[in-house]
């Protein structure tokens, strides 16, 4: 069954915008931390952010400081990455992932610290 669901993905020029959603189909899935990575063609997959079910511990990949912002609402069991001044560097399918609900094990930034993970949205970024 589908457990994260992300949406928001497109072509977008260098320096435009867009807002990444993921939502969970149940509580069940929508963790202690939930995280955004990333992977490019022919890259590993990469951390871009992360943040707590408290909001009181965000993380992010020094790539993308003062660019991205990280959000959640708990209500909603949807977790949001804005996405600002866009480089083509930041090319790639975009996933998000969540941690089991009752904590996380590990670093915020490690893909093996989160349990469950959506299918990805691809965001491309035009020169």
């Amino acid at each position: 069954q589908v457990q994260l669901v992300e949406s928001g993905g497109g072509l977008v020029q260098a320096g435009g915008s867009l807002r990444l959603s993921c939502a969970a189909s149940t509580s069940t899935y929508f963790g202690y931390a939930l995280g955004w990575f990333r992977q490019a063609p022919g890259k590993e997959r990469e951390f871009v952010a992360a943040k707590n079910r408290l909001g009181d511990t965000t993380n992010y990949a020094d790539s993308v400081k003062g660019r991205f912002t990280i959000s959640r609402d708990n209500a909603k069991n949807t977790v949001y990455l804005q996405m600002t001044s866009l480089k083509p560097e930041d090319t790639a399918v975009y996933y998000c992932a969540s941690s089991p609900v009752v904590g996380i094990w590990g670093p915020l930034s490690a893909p093996g610290s989160y349990d469950y993970w959506g299918q990805g949205t691809q965001v491309t970024v035009s020169s």
